[in-house]
């Protein structure tokens, strides 16, 4: 989908900016950073765009208007005029520095930059990166000084870890532009970059209709269903097994096949229908009944579709197949149990 391997880096600024909370300073400088190796420039490039292999996307959003937030206003104007590259990167600045404002916000600096001949399905695109560096690393420096060494140190940024960007592809202008995120810290705290600075929405495409239809499926499936329905743990496992093996069968999905295939009880559809209603309106999210499946999609999610029955602290049964085949009980004396039944063993 999109590949790296021809883009150039463009344009750079960097600004530093610090927590308004704590009063610390935002400094802005009105000249185009200076890179002086080309060795530098490819460095920048992997620093910059290596960590953006996720085919997960987003777009820009806002409740009334899209013209009305600032990064896609920011985004537009740089796309639009190149000459303009600058003052919007000021701009890109001051707005993260009026979000920064929780305590645990450290400051850094924001790399404002353009890229050129990035390949996103097969087409040559520019993109804008919005990169900041929050933690220094020491770095040790080994130096051969005539007959001996010197051995001193200095603090800078790791180019293998970057901690928070965003790249923005100069496509689908109307839709929010295609985005894609890195954000290495996943608590609460860290939400200021995606949901507060950047206000970003999932992208309406097929990983995300795929994702999304999935996380609805388990979530039904693990909280709500035991609420409205006589279910066993073995019974849920089953229903996950076969969503997500509907999924990986299919290439399209069908909400009404796969009501009838994978959930079967009509009380149990009109629970679904309401509880994925109710997720989409939450959510904002447009209601579908058909799309294409994303392979990655399915296999991300697959990570997180359980299929282990926990019994105490001794045993996990792995359940993949037929739920027919185990069968719960309880003895005399109130002890539980499960019998198995199988044809072969390896």
């Amino acid at each position: 989908m999109i590949d790296f391997s021809s883009a150039e880096l463009g344009e750079l600024a960097v600004h530093w900016v610090g927590n308004k909370m704590r009063d610390e300073k935002f400094k802005s400088f009105h000249e185009l950073a200076d890179v002086e190796e080309d060795d530098t420039r490819e460095h920048l490039l992997k620093y910059f765009l290596s960590p953006f292999k996720s085919s997960e996307t987003y777009q820009f959003h806002h409740q009334t208007d899209l013209n009305l937030n600032e990064l896609y206003a920011y985004s537009k104007r740089i796309f639009r005029d190149k000459d303009s590259f600058l003052d919007f990167s000021v701009e890109i600045a001051k707005h993260l520095y009026e979000h920064s404002t929780h305590p645990k916000i450290a400051g850094g600096e924001l790399c404002v930059c353009l890229f050129k001949n990035v390949n996103y399905d097969n087409k040559m695109i520019s993109a804008l990166g919005i990169f900041k560096s929050e933690n220094k690393e020491v770095f040790l420096k080994f130096q051969n000084k005539k007959d001996r060494f010197k051995i001193s140190y200095d603090d800078g940024v790791s180019s293998d870890k970057l901690e928070k960007g965003c790249l923005i592809l100069n496509v689908e202008k109307e839709d929010g532009y295609k985005v894609f995120i890195v954000d290495t810290k996943k608590n609460v705290d860290a939400q200021y970059w995606k949901d507060q600075f950047l206000k970003l929405k999932p992208a309406s495409d097929d990983f995300n209709h795929t994702k999304t239809f999935l996380s609805v499926t388990k979530d039904f499936v693990t909280t709500k269903m035991p609420d409205e329905f006589d279910v066993t743990k073995t019974d849920q496992i089953d229903l996950l097994n076969r969503s997500i093996t509907y999924f990986k069968e299919h290439d399209s999905f069908d909400k009404k096949e796969f009501e009838n295939e994978v959930l079967q009880d009509k009380g149990v559809i009109n629970s679904f229908r309401k509880f994925d209603k109710e997720y989409r309106n939450e959510n904002s999210l447009s209601e579908l009944g058909e799309f294409d499946i994303s392979e990655q999609a399915v296999k991300k999610q697959s990570r997180i579709f359980k299929s282990v029955l926990k019994l105490d602290k001794n045993f996990h049964i792995y359940i993949h197949g037929d739920k027919e085949l185990i069968e719960k009980g309880t003895e005399k004396d109130g002890r539980k149990y499960y019998k198995i039944y199988y044809s072969e063993e390896s």
